[in-house]
């Protein structure tokens, strides 16, 4: 399967599984984001105060609402799912819309901005993942960062080498009723470093999530700044 393939799927699984998606994370069903991860992004993005705000993939959109709560306005979202942009609650300075990365590679502007803080929580799960950060790059304002949260590569291991390569999502552990399984890339660590320079970025702040209870890592938190 090529590049577009994957990435069609990937689309296509999103919208198929948009209802169960959404009632999973509004159930907090979902242990890693109970315990640490949704934490870990609200904080990252609070810190750094007031919009505006891009939420990269949002989603059904709890963490525009929640950053919304917290005072953070402008809010504006994006994501390739219609279904899920649906379901983005209807908030004071809290908008949304469907737009795909491939429209965003093809024109940044798209995107408007600038922005002072553009976020990807678990959003980033295609192959190459350069020219999307290239392209939300040229959208930050002069003291704008990227705030990209993803799987934490040790943790998503498994018995799998250690290795870039894609892999299944079938969601079992998320219960309900998810139709169909959803390919994504693993990336190591030095992969992702490679990425983000290749993008013409930089790691201004490293930060991995823990299980409260087991000390493991649950998530790679990153904020990016332009190089």
């Amino acid at each position: 399967m090529n590049a577009h393939a994957h990435d069609a799927r990937i689309r296509a699984t999103w919208e198929a599984n948009a209802a169960a998606w959404t009632e999973a994370v509004r159930a907090r069903r979902i242990e890693s984001r109970r315990v640490a991860t949704d934490a870990a992004i609200v904080e990252a993005c609070a810190a750094r105060g007031a919009g505006p705000l891009l939420d990269v993939g949002c989603g059904e959109g709890w963490l525009l609402a929640e950053l919304a709560a917290r005072g953070v306005t402008p809010l504006h979202g994006i994501d390739t799912a219609p279904a899920l942009v649906a379901a983005i609650p209807a908030l004071p300075g809290v908008s949304g819309e469907v737009c795909d990365y491939a429209t965003l590679v093809r024109d940044p502007a798209r995107c408007a901005g600038p922005w002072r803080t553009i976020l990807c929580n678990f959003a980033l799960l295609d192959a190459d993942v350069t020219p999307v950060l290239a392209a939300l790059a040229h959208r930050l304002a002069p003291e704008g960062a990227l705030v990209v949260q993803t799987v934490h590569p040790w943790a998503a291991l498994g018995d799998a080498p250690y290795a870039s390569a894609w892999r299944e999502e079938t969601w079992q552990a998320f219960g309900g009723a998810f139709v169909e399984p959803m390919p994504w890339f693993y990336r190591t660590l030095a992969d992702w470093h490679a990425a983000v320079r290749a993008a013409g970025l930089v790691v201004t702040d490293l930060r991995e999530p823990v299980h409260p209870e087991t000390g493991r890592p649950l998530s790679l938190l990153l904020v990016l700044a332009a190089a």
